[in-house]
């Protein structure tokens, strides 16, 4: 969602740093540059982690804001022509032009433009706004987008809007059969011992009272789900078929953007992206391989490992229509080539 503003056409060119500041929002830590009218990075920072739901708008955005006083000071200026802003938790167009506005407000650009931050992590792997891509994390979130401005994308806002996976989704999965394998409701399966056992403890009802009680902080549920896989590749049969299972969800998401967009009959990047599919577990990674062979077999699948801040960049750059060796200097910057 843009917030425009007069005279970002004067003032992509108005001096060395003036053309965009780029700004990746995630709910961990934040990264910000400013590029130059020649693609230059001319001032980074990173900032604490941006989560409006939990502090507000405007006190996420003073955390933004401290992160690009730093950047500005570095490239020695005050503005830039644009601003593009990937952020988290900017899930739906009603809550992007919210964070536009705010951001509009501390007057850093003559425009903003706010997207989910999976935009970023999709602009970062490809080499033209064309493509599909699924992030895995903390959460579970896909976006695709032509060059012609067409998006497709889905609230991800967890399982109110049929959201399945991501690392938070699948520790609750592993403590729910782990649980019902110990007290005889459910089959069984290793998780039952190896969960409690990557705290200390000697059982799932010890480890349900801890995690109850907060003796565990909730934070560090997060914690279950390398082991979850871990016992997966030992050949457990319940954390092999939850495996799987994300691997069908990403691969769903994946398949349904191609969809919307009219792109499951041309060969598009697939890009997948977040902590858990760049981890590339062999498992995970092969069964989201055979799949889209199956139900998008012109997708081509890749790992996305450049930093989102780049994709912000880039983004903005497509914004302002920056020439493609603006675009090679900024992916040179951050790729090292």
């Amino acid at each position: 969602m843009t917030s425009s503003g007069s005279g970002a056409g004067t003032a992509a060119g108005s001096g060395p740093a003036g053309l965009v500041l780029a700004v990746d929002a995630g709910n961990s830590k934040t990264d910000v540059a400013v590029i130059a009218a020649d693609g230059g990075v001319v001032g980074t920072a990173r900032g604490g982690g941006f989560r409006p739901p939990a502090v507000g708008v405007e006190t996420a955005v003073d955390a933004v804001a401290d992160a690009v006083g730093r950047a500005f000071a570095e490239a020695g200026t005050t503005s830039v022509a644009h601003v593009s802003a990937c952020l988290a938790n900017a899930d739906l167009p009603v809550e992007e032009e919210q964070l536009a506005a705010a951001l509009h407000a501390r007057a850093w650009g003559a425009s903003v433009e706010v997207r989910n931050d999976t935009f970023a992590i999709l602009r970062a792997g490809i080499a033209e706004p064309r493509g599909v891509a699924v992030v895995c994390g903390a959460g579970i979130n896909c976006v695709g987008m032509r060059p012609d401005g067409r998006t497709a994308r889905f609230p991800a806002i967890g399982r109110i809007s049929g959201d399945w996976g991501g690392g938070w989704g699948m520790a609750e999965e592993a403590l729910w059969h782990a649980a019902r394998a110990e007290d005889g409701r459910g089959g069984p399966t290793a998780l039952a011992r190896t969960l409690p056992t990557h705290f200390g403890l000697d059982s799932m009802y010890a480890l349900i009272e801890a995690l109850h009680l907060e003796h565990i902080g909730n934070a560090r549920r997060h914690e279950l789900t390398p082991v979850l896989f871990a016992t997966a590749v030992d050949g457990d049969p319940v954390a092999r078929a939850l495996v799987d299972r994300l691997a069908d969800e990403v691969v769903a998401m994946a398949t349904v953007a191609l969809t919307r967009l009219d792109l499951l009959t041309e060969e598009t990047p697939v890009l997948l992206g977040g902590s858990i599919l760049a981890a590339r577990h062999p498992q995970l990674d092969d069964r989201i391989r055979e799949l889209l062979t199956v139900r998008a077999p012109k997708a081509v699948p890749q790992v996305v490992t450049a930093p989102p801040v780049l994709g912000a960049a880039l983004l903005g750059l497509d914004h302002v229509r920056a020439p493609e060796q603006v675009h090679a200097h900024v992916r040179a910057f951050y790729e090292g080539s």
